[in-house]
């Protein structure tokens, strides 16, 4: 199941039945006294440890007398999972940014390195309830990150996670459902297909031993893996109480890069996105400008621009000569001159080339724009 020492893999195991996810009074336990004296004195029924009052102590007395860490790496090998520790050769080493409230141990489904997925890879997460241009815009990013190389990993719920873990798969790349529940078990029920491909093409990580089941409070605690697994996390859809805003703020501050798809200004559920693009997030709206941020140096987006246009290719003193022409009405050669900042001589040897390419036309001793040029030049907006 494991490189890490039966000992402390079994220790680790009986742990994880005991103590909840992103308990930080028990990870400073684990740092201060160590693995063996915290699950002795768990076993032994032996003085509390401190930081706890007696009543919770009592609880995590009656939970280690439950525990059966042999049983639970059975039921665990049986469904095709093992059990990673920190410091082994499949821990993804960034996990310990999260100090204290770091995962005693992960539960991994699937048969790729967690390690080595995890150094490339990006969280896309958002509402539950995402709109039909939340689903898209999370499906299209995740496909895209996955043509550029990148592990797409989410929290395999109904909405944008769903939406991005199945962009990943349908473009041939890799993705990671992070679970608040054992990752033997299917939550929720209707992604049980979704889950199962995932772990056969991909990886299902949770911190929660076999058969467990998940808790509001598990699904808060669960996103802050999310965050520190990933070089970056991108919101697509998230109202203002939305736990997809936990995991980008989670991540801002493990130091990883935020990112935020914008939706409508009057949409409720991009409201909480809007906040975050308020702060340090930073407006992405496809894979390339995602990988520009969290990738090496010199993935740069393309360069956005429109389209050219035929007056972009005149030369900028004749472009300037073209501006200078009133909409509605002819214009003297040293009136045009002056709105162009030129001479006359040049003024009128520019209207002549603009004469040729159906820009302008004489009338009598003054230019003015044809009809086409107007449309083109100012846009269908005239102007005195």
């Amino acid at each position: 199941m494991s490189d890490e020492p039966d000992e402390e893999l079994l220790e680790r195991v009986f742990l994880a039945r005991v103590v909840e996810p992103g308990d930080e009074v028990a990870g400073r336990w684990l740092r201060e006294v160590g693995v063996a004296e915290v699950v002795e004195r768990l076993r032994s029924g032996g003085e509390a440890l401190p930081g706890v009052s007696a009543t919770r102590w009592g609880g995590l007395l009656a939970r280690a007398r439950r525990a059966e860490p042999e049983r639970d790496l059975a039921v665990a090998r049986e469904a095709g999972v093992r059990f990673v520790c920190p410091g082994g050769p499949e821990w993804p080493g960034q996990l310990d940014d999260l100090g204290d409230a770091r995962p005693i141990g992960l539960w991994v489904r699937g048969r790729p390195s967690l390690r080595m997925w995890a150094l490339r890879s990006v969280a896309v997460v958002g509402a539950r309830a995402c709109t039909e241009y939340g689903a898209h815009m999370a499906v299209s990013l995740a496909a895209g990150l996955a043509e550029h190389g990148w592990v797409v990993v989410s929290g395999g719920a109904y909405g944008v996670d769903g939406a991005a873990h199945r962009g990943a798969l349908g473009a041939g790349g890799a993705t990671v459902a992070v679970l608040a529940c054992g990752v033997d078990q299917t939550y929720p029920r209707g992604h049980t297909e979704l889950i199962t491909r995932i772990a056969e093409q991909g990886l299902v990580v949770g911190e929660l031993p076999p058969g467990e089941h998940p808790t509001p409070s598990r699904f808060v605690l669960r996103n802050r893996v999310i965050a520190a697994l990933t070089r970056g996390t991108v919101v697509v859809e998230a109202a203002h109480r939305s736990g997809s805003l936990v995991t980008a703020r989670a991540a801002a501050r493990l130091g990883r890069h935020t990112m935020g798809v914008p939706g409508p200004a009057t949409s409720g559920l991009s409201a909480g996105v809007h906040e975050l693009l308020r702060g340090e997030a930073v407006l992405v709206t496809d894979a390339a400008e995602v990988v520009e941020l969290v990738g090496a140096m010199g993935q740069l987006a393309p360069e956005r621009r429109g389209p050219v246009l035929p007056r972009d290719l005149l030369a900028p003193a004749t472009r300037r000569v073209l501006a200078a022409l009133p909409a509605r009405r002819a214009a003297a050669p040293d009136e045009i001159a002056r709105g162009a900042q030129t001479t006359e001589d040049d003024a009128i040897a520019r209207l002549y080339e603009l004469r040729a390419l159906g820009y302008v036309e004489r009338h009598g001793d003054g230019w003015k724009l044809t009809r086409q040029a107007m449309i083109s030049v100012r846009g269908g907006r005239p102007r005195s």
